[in-house]
């Protein structure tokens, strides 16, 4: 059931968080043939809350309106992998599970739900930017990185900012069909289900090593990504034995040679699917991957998406028909 759907703001809560979730459950497309929700904005801190952005948004309804929410939705705020929450704010989200209810996160604020003991256990994500910081803070809940959202029944944590509407049209699709769940997408100009994860999205430069003993090897590496390599090849032009140069190599990058290469590979295709027009085929061969098939391959166990989606991203459809 989700027919009575409450967010629950806390001070510093980021406006565009809050406006997914009033875009998605709280506007009135009846007339569209689209069911109502019976859609309130709870404040956990006041009547008078101060958002990120520096406006202030009021609201009659106190916590007491969670007791009857089917749906109960944080959104992210401002240092809130960082602060305190109020203990009421907290009792009432352990109640509203106890009592069937289902309670989403947004972005941050899945560190509201790992206060409240919520995420013990449970598989969880959020932006990729604090993923580390939610683990470390919540050593018992099962942090995914590189997902998109995460539904486990009762609990569903979404990650950065867009991703909480994929992780709403997902509860939307479940309670009323698809049909309801496309509909409102396409009011929304977005799409009903993105394909992929988090790790499309994720700027991760391989971190240097602090001392000259691969170095060298490293930006011999760069520059012959098109090539095959093999730990021998790479030991002598290391001037090692393959045994000394391999543990070496993970003492100062912290990962294998194979590993290092591969990651290297998959973001110069990245750089070339942003910025080039060059063919699957001619992309496969400039990044080592030999053939377009073995691109798509390592690039879908990587990143989880095809070459083709992650261009169409961040390319758009015009540019993606045009290279076509």
């Amino acid at each position: 059931m989700l027919n009575n759907v409450a967010v629950l703001l806390l001070g510093e809560v980021h406006p565009f968080e809050l406006g997914v979730l009033a875009e998605v459950f709280g506007l009135d497309r009846s007339d569209e043939g689209l069911p109502v929700h019976d859609f309130a904005v709870v404040s956990g801190e006041g009547p008078v809350l101060r958002t990120h952005a520096g406006f202030t948004v009021s609201t009659p309804h106190g916590l007491d309106r969670l007791d009857e929410a089917d749906l109960i939705a944080v959104p992210a705020g401002a240092s809130f992998k960082s602060r305190d929450f109020p203990d009421e704010v907290l009792e009432s989200l352990r109640r509203a599970v106890d009592r069937g209810a289902r309670v989403l996160s947004v972005c941050t604020g899945a560190f509201v739900l790992g206060e409240a003991g919520l995420l013990d256990g449970r598989r969880c994500t959020t932006h990729w930017h604090n993923t580390a910081e939610l683990a470390r803070r919540f050593p018992r809940a099962v942090v995914e990185p590189d997902v998109l959202y995460v539904d486990e029944g009762q609990i569903i944590t979404s990650a950065g900012t867009a991703a909480g509407i994929d992780a709403c049209l997902h509860l939307v699709r479940q309670a009323h069909g698809p049909h309801v769940a496309n509909a409102i997408a396409r009011r929304m100009v977005v799409p009903p289900h993105r394909d992929g994860g988090q790790a499309q999205y994720i700027e991760r430069p391989l971190p240097r090593t602090a001392c000259d003993t691969v170095g060298g090897t490293l930006a011999w590496m760069e520059r012959h990504l098109d090539r095959e390599m093999t730990v021998e090849q790479l030991a002598a032009q290391a001037h090692m034995s393959p045994r000394t140069f391999a543990r070496r190599f993970q003492q100062e990058t912290g990962t294998t040679p194979y590993r290092w290469l591969l990651r290297q590979r998959v973001l110069l295709a990245q750089h070339l699917l942003e910025t080039s027009d060059e063919t699957m085929d001619t992309i496969a061969g400039r990044t080592g991957f030999g053939n377009a098939a073995a691109l798509r391959h390592q690039f879908v166990k990587s990143l989880g998406t095809t070459p083709n989606a992650y261009r169409h991203t961040f390319r758009g459809p015009a540019a993606v028909s045009e290279i076509a």
